[in-house]
């Protein structure tokens, strides 16, 4: 057994409220350590699990640029934790190892990834550096992907930043949905 290092504890370790008893009830086995932590707030984990599976498995966002984009968001917001979990979703689906190094290098204006692929890595980069994107940024990616995409893109990259501020400042222990057995490249190829 790995031992737990986590700033604070997971809510499986003192599960003393209620509520997150019942929320540990219903998480599925094998957990990620990411559920069981966000289990410590019951108010917010289902809303924040469902907004994640459906952006995993309903979204029209290409499956291509879905997994880029989380590992673009983790690679700038220095989030092991979300680098590990999709880096293996990422070659699951089918992105090859190329894309996956450009990515981790920052290299997202080479030959590695594909001219529609480099545009939104740019837009997430403008996103999660800056203030706001450049509005002709926004326009090019929105001719180029469609608006559902563009918003979708949008959306994925808000919430892996989102989550990766949750992981880092609880110093989330790094895990593996891979290990635990979790992936499903059919579910995991969303509607995209």
């Amino acid at each position: 057994m790995v031992a737990r290092m986590a700033l604070i504890p997971y809510a499986d370790e003192d599960p003393q409220d209620a509520r997150v008893r019942e929320v540990l009830d219903r998480l599925p086995e094998p957990r990620i350590n990411l559920f069981t932590m966000l289990a410590n707030a019951p108010a917010l984990i289902g809303p924040t699990l469902r907004l994640g599976e459906a952006i995993l498995t309903k979204s029209d966002l290409d499956v291509v640029l879905r997994e880029l984009t989380i590992l673009h968001s983790a690679r700038l917001t220095g989030t092991e934790y979300e680098w590990v979990q999709h880096e293996a979703i990422a070659r699951l689906v089918g992105i090859g190892e190329e894309k996956i190094q450009a990515i981790d290098r920052g290299e997202i204006d080479g030959g590695a990834l594909e001219p529609r692929e480099a545009l939104a890595m740019r837009l997430v980069s403008s996103l999660l550096k800056d203030d706001a994107p450049d509005p002709s940024l926004v326009k090019q990616a929105e001719t180029e992907l469609g608006r559902a995409q563009l918003i979708e893109l949008l959306i994925v990259a808000g919430y892996y930043a989102m989550l990766g501020g949750v992981m880092r400042a609880v110093q989330l222990d790094v895990d593996s949905v891979l290990e635990k057995g979790m992936l499903d490249r059919d579910r995991l190829s969303g509607g995209g």
